[in-house]
């Protein structure tokens, strides 16, 4: 196997990270937040015209670049560096490969262009915090707890013409009210959607059938034209990851799919391992320039008449913080070529990202606990990304599992010591 990164992966690499030094330091990071979209438009468009990066992983056929998860991992990888604002980890990341995945073909013509020209953005909204689970990064997604179970809680949806989840074709209702042209109506609330305030698209993950034929699917709801549909931004603890509520009050949405016979939860877990992959980069990436950054003040701030990265205790903890990092650049990359190891390369980045960052704050100093230090956004973004798709402990138990790393004994087994 040839690990090497191709030319075409390297130019993508240079060029993205070019343009974000031009267009994404740390004054246009906070500028780009306090705007009603949460990021800046125009470098969007840019990023979308230029590079082509929101379609970077979709098909040819629908007007995408072609590549794959490493190449989308490798871009990521800069967009994590430089903490850039933007729609592409909900769009490209989480909701683009579902509507690839289990979409129909006029679904699939219909959004997936204008997905990858960058003029529809996207997210998935999953009910209850649920985000991870949802994806299988640190549990089994197949039951649909998550999602609400039986006739309460999450999010709920029934066939507009009262049926409450049966077969059939998804037909328009006959009371008069705008379905979405889909058949289905949703109701319950998503309380953490990334970007969900500005999303043109959304795939809501919805509880359908009652209990006795209780299953999870997924609908569309265009939030420019649905009824019944409130979305409020929510203070974030890290502004670069702007989060909404998402309340469904009998809006009317399309099934994503032939029919609700699709498997929902395969296809979730399917996009969750990539997902991991693209997320663990995108974590090295900023645990990487939290570190580039903690060197260079270093070298700069003295005490006792000599820069205190000369100190050998500054040296030890700087050479540990290296070793950490690079670890978990190899293993993302490797998830990157083998997305089946997403999710422990997603908890060893997050976990090198929570230490790094942690270390900087503490390296720079008093003026590392500022608000107006950059080092702080990190932090945050550290922090944050644990609590919305970890934690790492949780991350690490469910991919041993799946390993079948800590299998029952069997009666009569004995266990070494």
């Amino acid at each position: 196997m040839d690990a090497a990164f191709t030319a075409e992966q390297h130019e993508i690499r240079r060029t993205l990270r070019e343009l974000l030094a031009e267009r994404c330091g740390p004054a246009e990071v906070r500028a780009a937040v306090d705007t009603a979209l949460g990021y800046d438009e125009a470098l969007w468009n840019r990023l979308a015209g230029e590079l082509g990066l929101p379609g970077i992983a979709l098909p040819e056929a629908y007007g995408g670049v072609g590549c794959g998860t490493a190449e989308l991992a490798l871009a990521c990888e800069e967009t994590g560096r430089a903490l850039l604002p933007s729609p592409l980890l909900a769009t490209s990341v989480l909701a683009a490969p579902l509507i690839a995945a289990l979409g129909t073909e006029a679904q699939r013509a219909a959004l997936l262009p204008r997905i990858a020209a960058g003029a529809l953005t996207a997210t998935l909204a999953v009910p209850g915090g649920s985000l991870s689970t949802a994806l299988g990064l640190t549990g089994d997604n197949a039951r649909g707890e998550w999602a609400g179970g039986g006739r309460a809680g999450g999010v709920q949806a029934r066939r507009a013409d009262g049926d409450g989840g049966g077969g059939g074709d998804a037909g328009g209702g006959d009371d008069g009210r705008d379905d979405g042209g889909g058949g289905w109506r949703l109701y319950g609330e998503a309380a953490q959607v990334l970007d969900g305030h500005s999303a043109g698209l959304l795939v809501v993950a919805a509880h359908t059938g009652g209990f006795p034929r209780s299953r999870t699917l997924l609908f569309l709801v265009r939030t420019d034209t649905a009824a019944g549909l409130v979305r409020t931004r929510q203070t974030s603890m890290d502004a670069t990851r702007p989060l909404a509520r998402v309340e469904l009050r009998d809006t009317g949405a399309e099934l994503l799919g032939a029919d609700d016979t699709v498997d929902a939860a395969g296809a979730l877990a399917a996009t969750g391992r990539k997902v991991a992959a693209v997320l663990a980069a995108e974590a090295v990436g900023a645990a990487s320039s939290a570190l580039d950054r903690t060197v260079a003040h270093v070298k700069e701030r003295e005490q006792f008449g000599r820069p205190i990265g000369s100190f050998q205790a500054v040296k030890h903890r700087l050479a540990d913080l290296y070793v950490r990092v690079q670890a978990a650049r190899s293993a993302a990359y490797y998830a990157a070529w083998d997305p089946a190891a997403g999710g422990l390369a997603l908890a060893q980045a997050l976990e090198a990202l929570r230490v790094t960052t942690a270390e900087a704050v503490q390296l720079h100093g008093g003026i590392g606990f500022t608000w107006e230090h950059e080092a702080h956004l990190y932090f945050k973004r550290a922090a944050a990304d644990e609590l919305l798709f970890g934690p790492v402990h949780r991350l690490r138990d469910h991919a041993a599992g799946q390993a079948g790393l800590f299998a029952p004994r069997t009666a009569g087994q004995r266990v070494a010591v």
